[in-house]
């Protein structure tokens, strides 16, 4: 079969905004929030930051890095750089293996997003009554066929923007849904100023109060960082080897984690004002932006429009993610296998879909997030989670750590690491990189899944 021609990017702001759009995604909007909430705040969110900062950053650089040198997805840019015998395309593997099983669990909620549109675009969210709210969220999140009806129709959409190509689809779609993304989030954030409870909020997620930080918040933080920025699954990578040899890795890099966190930030200064003005907690956990939302858009003026309008940014923040995790799964086929984008897409989205019918079917919010055991026994949502946030995604980063530490030679990273880059010629600037990705990087993801096992 013969080898498709390889996509790259149409320019630079094409490759920030689409990494940018699978790093801002669910993880902000939907998890990041009710972490803060669960963990109450304040120090939480500034240990996330630091954990950004010295961790996620430093990470994401390295793996642009490696898909640029090698102009390959996950799997060949280790064999490429390796030989191909080299047991390092096992990380390559994983990040792969990830990006099918994130997706088919993160594609639920999203459908969950998608039906919240419907339901905003009808005019169904009316009521303020609490247990309405959450009988309607269960109805949405439940056993019966709707869930896994609206996770197929949000992989579909997915499929259709991948299969244009990496200019055609994944870059088009990311110069026209970011920037809406970001406007939606302006618009409630003004909003979100006007209300009685905006200082509460406020006050909620930048206020230097612990009463409930733990151990298990730090390393909640940590492992946040990991899913939020896309680091560990490949698509960095992935992403990454669709520049140009010359286009500036650094700057990028932090453009885009100014762009995630930011979004975070935001997203949590909206939804916490608007939960402290309608006397809702806090602490409500994966339902926060499902029943808290709804309940509080139901007594505002314009009810409708605002709750259209935020359900659709749920839906665009998630689809820029979904379509780089689909991007890392068919980019292995093209890459390696010679197989046509129109045959690879389809073939990786369906194969997702069918895998994320079991968790669609199974999703317990007395069970999210809380641990092995209980994912085991009762959820494939919550095992599917479990796994690839406690042990794919940082098995993956550390590997991609350590290979571009350890095993690239110096002369060729510091080369990468300064080609096309102002800030990437900064005095001591590569040398504070790599000791932190030699050292602090590897140490925080050995806690990070010594934790997931009980050890910590």
């Amino acid at each position: 079969m013969a080898q498709e021609r390889r996509g790259e990017w149409g320019s630079k702001i094409g490759f920030i905004l689409a990494a940018a759009g699978s790093a801002v995604g669910l993880g902000n909007v939907w998890k990041f929030p009710y972490i803060t909430g669960e963990n109450g705040g304040g120090l939480f969110v500034i240990i996330y930051l630091i954990c950004i900062v010295l961790v996620g950053l430093p990470i994401m650089i390295g793996e642009v890095m490696l898909g640029r040198m090698t102009q390959r997805s996950p799997v060949g840019a280790f064999r490429k750089l390796d030989g191909e015998k080299s047991l390092w395309q096992g990380v390559g593997w994983l990040g792969v293996l990830s990006g099918f099983v994130i997706l088919s669990y993160y594609s639920v909620v999203a459908g969950w997003a998608l039906e919240y549109v419907v339901i905003a675009a009808k005019g169904e969210m009316s009521s303020g009554n609490p247990a309405l709210m959450s009988e309607r969220f269960g109805e949405v999140s439940g056993d019966g066929p709707g869930a896994t009806l609206w996770h197929v129709a949000f992989m579909a959409l997915t499929v259709a923007i991948v299969i244009g190509g990496v200019q055609k689809g994944v870059e088009i779609a990311a110069r026209v849904l970011m920037p809406l993304l970001l406007l939606m989030f302006l618009a409630l954030l003004v909003y979100a100023t006007t209300l009685e409870g905006f200082g509460e909020g406020f006050n909620f997620v930048f206020g230097f109060h612990t009463d409930k930080l733990g151990a298990g918040s730090i390393l909640e933080a940590l492992g946040h960082s990991f899913f939020t920025l896309s680091v560990g699954m490949g698509a960095m990578l992935t992403y990454g080897s669709y520049l140009r040899k010359d286009d500036d890795i650094i700057g990028a890099s932090v453009a885009i984690t100014i762009i995630d966190t930011l979004v975070a930030i935001m997203a949590c200064l909206v939804l916490f004002p608007i939960t402290f003005t309608y006397g809702m907690e806090p602490e409500a956990g994966p339902s926060l932006v499902f029943t808290n939302i709804p309940m509080a858009f139901a007594q505002i003026p314009g009810s409708t429009i605002w709750a259209l309008i935020f359900f659709l940014l749920l839906v665009f923040a998630a689809l820029t993610s979904a379509i780089s995790l689909l991007e890392v799964c068919s980019a292995y086929f093209v890459d390696e296998l010679g197989w046509s984008r129109t045959l690879a897409v389809p073939v990786c989205g369906l194969t997702i879909t069918l895998l994320g019918v079991p968790s669609a079917l199974t999703f317990s919010t007395a069970t999210f997030g809380s641990g092995m055991e209980a994912a085991i026994g009762k959820s494939w949502f919550d095992l599917f989670d479990y796994v690839s946030s406690n042990w794919m995604l940082p098995l993956c980063g550390l590997g991609i750590s350590v290979f571009a530490a350890w095993k690239l030679g110096d002369e060729a990273r510091r080369v990468q690491f300064e080609a096309g880059s102002t800030l990437g010629k900064l005095q001591g600037l590569y040398v504070l990189w790599l000791q932190v990705l030699r050292y602090v990087v590897p140490a925080a993801i050995v806690v990070v899944m010594l934790h997931a096992i009980g050890l910590f």
